[in-house]
């Protein structure tokens, strides 16, 4: 089985957490099904569950390199010449990146509110960016933005290889062929 689910921001990628946080166990009724890779707490998006190991390994192994986007609202004005350097690869503290795609967005029509919503500061622009990397590591699109002076404030991943969120509401969970 393989499973879709639009993880709302604040929910932890596992199924018990003894402080009482949100979970996948208030969103995922399956048994026996794992993530298949993570999505930080304060991240949001498709998050894929599945029973079968050996796709869970081909969805999250690194020399599969499936592609994984996000969209991601970033502090700052964004241009094509501050994303440059992500798309040549850059190198963060735990090594270089491999290039990943990255281009300037205007904000998806489709996106729904976050709650809690981002900061809002009247002087700093906001900008939203679509990121394409073929690994990941803790936090990376995060510390890339940093890197180029372009904080995360918001970071949705839309699809990972051929499956995407395509009209998934938060919280809710769609039954994929895999």
């Amino acid at each position: 089985m393989l499973l879709a689910l639009n993880k709302p921001y604040g929910v932890l990628c596992q199924f018990v957490d003894r402080e009482g946080r949100p979970t996948l166990a208030d969103f995922v009724r399956q048994k026996d099904i794992y993530p298949a890779g993570r999505l930080d707490h304060d991240s949001e998006g498709l998050l894929l569950l599945t029973d079968d190991g050996a796709l869970a390994h081909r969805l999250t192994d690194p020399k599969h390199k499936e592609a994984k986007t996000y969209l991601v609202q970033v502090e700052g004005l964004a241009t094509d010449d501050a994303l440059e350097p992500l798309r040549r690869g850059i190198t963060l503290n735990d090594g270089p990146t491999l290039p990943a795609g990255a281009e300037v967005i205007d904000e998806p029509a489709w996106l729904w509110p976050r709650d809690p919503p981002v900061r809002f500061r009247k002087t700093i622009p906001t900008s939203w960016v679509a990121i394409t990397l073929r690994e990941g590591r803790n936090r990376q699109v995060r510390r890339m933005t940093a890197a180029v002076g372009l904080p995360t404030l918001r970071l949705v991943r839309e699809s990972i290889g051929p499956y995407r969120l395509d009209g998934l509401g938060l919280g809710q969970t769609r039954v994929l062929k895999g």
